[in-house]
């Protein structure tokens, strides 16, 4: 089917004539149109735009004109990034009606690719958590079943991806918002180191934390995206210089020979059997390819506490000035974290920040043993859609972030990391492995995860929608 065709080889498709972009977009829209009344993965359809994008991309490729990498590939954008003339809402209501002049960054460098944009993914509000639902468009739902949660905040996203509604969506990840909804609707997911890809935020509250990554079915469509949208961006003072090479051409790496480190807690994490049992076959695989792969606790500190203090300050320095007006129309949940952060010294801040610096140095430290580190994506499978998160695991009571201790650690550090699909449990149900690489070893980490994916595939897991 059409729907399934990974981006690259719809990519090829097109430029060998062999299929128009028009044709590629419909059924992805027939698709969606099928699928979204019962997963919520949209909350805007943009088909006019789209198919006139298609149409002018047909055209080109029949007048030999020069073409992008993903030329005809259609692409949904989670809706927390400017799309320049499609509303962009961050899931708020405060923002229903606003229409950016300009894109974001890398959504201009994937229109520039030839990339089709047909939609917008639901999100949190402002993507402040990891589950997907907001009061302006309401509760996303897990294609694998939908009584469950993507997870978030890029959970349309992953869970367009997952059903076939599009072969590629780009979110973005301020504390496991990629990798979380991939390990919970069984794609991929992968978040660049920090700098990467440049980014010029529209909401507040994710600075020095926030990446932009992709969602994908395959870690080459993965690549082929990362391709396209890193490279530095004078707008953007912290973005990095492109590096040579390519990251497609990284995923044909040979990972032989690669120390790995396994560490199923990071020594202080409560983790579901179920999902412990998927991750720790998943890691033996590593073994066979020829790795050499170490079970480990690498002695950190758990970082919750200065994670969400930094949060927390950060939003309430973005939010706290609309409160008085703005509180009865946002997330209840959201309002208390802006409330939250009022209470944050600048003392509680700065030390936070200073623990950070810290904690940064000892993880890069520990990998200059390993050049990857392997752990669970998140600690449990999917919940309940519009539940709260679980506060026992295993037997153990949790903290609020309990059930997601793998995924902020990095975006507080900056590495690059990924979520690859590990298998599922005896339910059904996805579960992902976490991959993690030495500071800016992007193209460590896709290698790592091209290979697990040859060794273990998982491209024809599909839900039964």
């Amino acid at each position: 089917m059409m729907t399934w065709r990974s981006a690259l080889e719809l990519a090829g498709l097109v430029r060998q004539k062999e299929v128009k972009p028009l044709e590629v977009l419909d059924a992805v829209l027939a698709r969606l149109e099928a699928l979204n009344p019962t997963l919520n993965a949209f909350c805007l359809v943009a088909a006019d735009t789209a198919r006139v994008a298609a149409r002018e991309a047909e055209i080109a490729v029949m007048k030999g004109e020069p073409i992008g990498p993903l030329h005809g590939v259609p692409i949904s954008i989670k809706d927390v990034l400017p799309t320049r003339g499609l509303t962009t809402t961050g899931g708020s209501r405060l923002y229903e009606d606003f229409v950016p002049e300009h894109d974001a960054l890398a959504v201009g460098r994937l229109r520039a690719a030839g990339t089709v944009l047909f939609g917008k993914t639901n999100t949190s509000e402002f993507g402040y958590k990891a589950i997907t639902e907001n009061p302006l468009f309401g509760i996303t739902r897990n294609p694998w079943d939908t009584s469950l949660t993507p997870g978030g905040s890029s959970g349309g996203a992953a869970a367009a991806v997952a059903s076939g509604i599009g072969p590629l969506a780009l979110g973005t990840d301020g504390g496991g918002s990629v990798r979380i909804p991939a390990a919970f609707c069984g794609v991929y997911g992968f978040k660049p180191s920090l700098g990467r890809v440049p980014d010029r935020p529209v909401f507040g509250g994710f600075e020095r934390v926030g990446h932009v990554g992709p969602i994908t079915r395959t870690v080459r469509d993965a690549a082929a995206v990362l391709d396209v949208i890193a490279g530095g961006d004078d707008r953007d003072r912290e973005s990095l210089p492109r590096e040579a090479g390519s990251y497609l051409e990284a995923c044909d790496t040979d990972v032989k020979g690669l120390n790995v480190a396994w560490a199923p807690d990071l020594g202080y994490a409560a983790v579901d059997p179920r999902v412990l049992a998927v991750c720790e076959n998943a890691a033996g695989i590593f073994e066979t390819l020829g790795c050499h792969v170490e079970v480990v606790n690498p002695g950190w500190e758990n970082p919750e506490e200065q994670f969400t203090t930094m949060i927390a300050a950060q939003f309430y320095a973005a939010w706290s000035d609309r409160l008085p007006d703005a509180e009865p129309r946002m997330d209840p949940s959201l309002v208390r974290l802006i409330r939250r952060g009022g209470a944050v010294s600048a003392r509680d801040y700065l030390r936070a920040a200073a623990f950070v610096e810290t904690y940064w140095a000892e993880v890069q430290t520990f990998l200059e043993r390993f050049d990857v580190l392997l752990m669970p994506t998140v600690a449990v499978p999917p919940f309940g859609a519009g539940a709260l998160p679980p506060r026992e695991i295993a037997g153990q009571d949790v903290s609020v972030l309990g059930w997601m201790p793998f995924t902020y650690p990095f975006n507080m550090t900056g590495q690059p990391a990924a979520s690859v699909p590990a298998g599922a449990t005896d339910e059904g149900l996805p579960v992902g492995l976490q991959i993690v690489g030495r500071r800016h070893a992007d193209g460590t980490v896709l290698a790592a995860s091209a290979a697990f994916e040859e060794a273990s595939p998982w491209r024809d897991r599909r839900p039964a929608l």
